[in-house]
């Protein structure tokens, strides 16, 4: 798109806003059901785009474009309450505050989950009464078009939602133009400092989910059975690429061995090879840099004394393969558990107990999600309290769900995602306040001469 098209597309938005605001919400809230009915009907094509664009195994893919429906269905569900007037008590007779919309939110995403991503986005932020405009990754260009094709067969009006096709820099001066209010962003870290940056300049609100490094705990109680399968789902689905993926596993030396012997097990019968076939379960990565970099990360952490138990290697001459690989013997100082690993590589260490397992899983620039497994569900949650992220699960796999709210901290990002907190990240969360019944424009708490109450 050319610097006219760009503008022409940002003043549509700004003209679409001033209608889309003003529309009750639950007859925005039934645009985006049928979108959820629209995506459903078109689940066929929509996940084979996925599929061909960066390699996500269809079944996956399927699944993917069946979250995207759910998300519209909840919000659809929900929206009204979670933007609904909230009473506070206070000086006055009456006050409350009320969540408004505040114009139109520039989203850039990546490539990874690219519905997924962009609807757990742009769902809340259409419902509350805001425009979107999306960049997408340049490598899923077909599903950033196919976005906007759903949402407008679902009835959405015309620039309630864009998506712009175009390349970083072009992003960037979006962020700094006055028609865009807000900015929401997957991807890295180094990104997000960018464009947090860019954004600060402006004073523009911002909600970024960055990179993840998430902790897998396995106690010496937990059932370790589905502790290990759970653990190969979680680090191979998507072929690794997840910033939400459990990279490092950590685990009480007493049951090290026989988890290890089971995770090692699980994970060389995955079915790798075509992602259009239904057999398989990993397909390959995106692109050729994301293997080269998972194969430095690798080299490196063998050089400084792990072992590798199974993988390592790409695989086939056709396509980005490599195969499915775990790591042992691995310490908080080797590559693999000081930086994020976007690929299918699980890194393996075991700990003593589990003061020695928290300070291994917060000693990590990031903080997006973890998990604990154990029998004793209360010694769990007190183990989770004390671990530095956005989220922890116990006892099963770390993955966003539109009722739950998602998001990190440190590097991993700040601000909220999805359910009633994420629905209100893009909102003017205005006070209204009345008097107690005296003279027209006189403050309750004022002094009896006239002065003015304190603030």
């Amino acid at each position: 798109m050319h610097a006219g098209q760009i503008d022409a597309a940002l003043g549509a938005a700004a003209s679409a806003f001033s209608r889309w605001h003003a529309t009750p919400v639950s007859d925005r809230a039934a645009r985006l059901r049928d979108a959820g009915a629209v995506l459903r009907r078109r689940r066929d094509e929509l996940a084979a785009t996925i599929t061909r664009e960066m390699g996500k195994t269809i079944v996956e893919a399927e699944a993917e474009v069946e979250k995207c429906a759910f998300c519209c269905d909840y919000y659809a569900d929900n929206a009204a309450r979670f933007l609904a007037d909230e009473a506070f008590p206070s000086d006055s007779a009456r006050s409350f505050v009320a969540y408004a919309p505040i114009g139109p939110v520039l989203a850039i995403m990546p490539w990874n989950f690219p519905l997924w991503q962009a609807f757990r986005a742009l769902v809340p932020a259409l419902c509350a009464g805001n425009v979107m405009l999306l960049k997408h990754a340049g490598n899923v260009s077909r599903c950033a078009i196919n976005i906007e094709s759903v949402l407008s067969e679902a009835g959405l009006p015309s620039g309630v939602f864009t998506t712009l096709l175009i390349d970083g820099p072009s992003a960037s001066e979006l962020v700094a133009d006055p028609r865009i209010r807000g900015v929401t962003l997957t991807g890295s870290d180094a990104t997000g400092a960018r464009v947090a940056g860019l954004a600060g300049e402006h004073l523009k609100k911002t909600v970024l989910e960055l990179g993840g490094s998430d902790a897998y705990i396995v106690l010496e109680d937990a059932d370790l059975g589905p502790a290990a399968s759970t653990a190969v789902r979680s680090r191979f689905q998507n072929a690794g690429q997840s910033c939400i993926s459990a990279k490092r596993f950590i685990v009480v030396a007493s049951v090290a061995e026989e988890f290890e012997e089971r995770m090692v097990a699980e994970t060389t019968r995955l079915r790798v090879g075509e992602p259009r076939s239904r057999e398989t379960q990993m397909g390959p990565l995106a692109r050729e840099d994301l293997r080269a970099e998972l194969e430095r990360q690798l080299a490196e952490s063998v050089s400084a004394g792990a072992e590798v138990r199974t993988g390592g290697r790409r695989r086939g001459e056709r396509g980005w393969f490599f195969e499915p690989t775990v790591l042992t013997g691995c310490t908080p100082e080797m590559t693999v558990f000081r930086e994020e690993t976007f690929g299918p590589l699980a890194a393996v260490m075991r700990v003593a107990n589990d003061e020695h397992a928290v300070d291994v899983a917060n000693a990590s620039v990031y903080g997006l999600g973890g998990n604990i497994w154990t029998r004793d569900i209360d010694r769990g949650t007190d183990l989770a309290r004390r671990l530095d992220t956005g989220g922890v699960f116990i006892n099963g796999m770390t993955h966003s769900d539109p009722r739950l709210p998602f998001g990190g901290v440190k590097r991993s990002g700040y601000g909220r995602e999805l359910s009633s907190v994420g629905i209100r990240e893009f909102t003017n969360v205005q006070t209204i306040w009345m008097p107690d019944g005296g003279a027209a424009g006189s403050t309750p708490g004022a002094a009896a001469s006239g002065t003015p109450g304190v603030e």
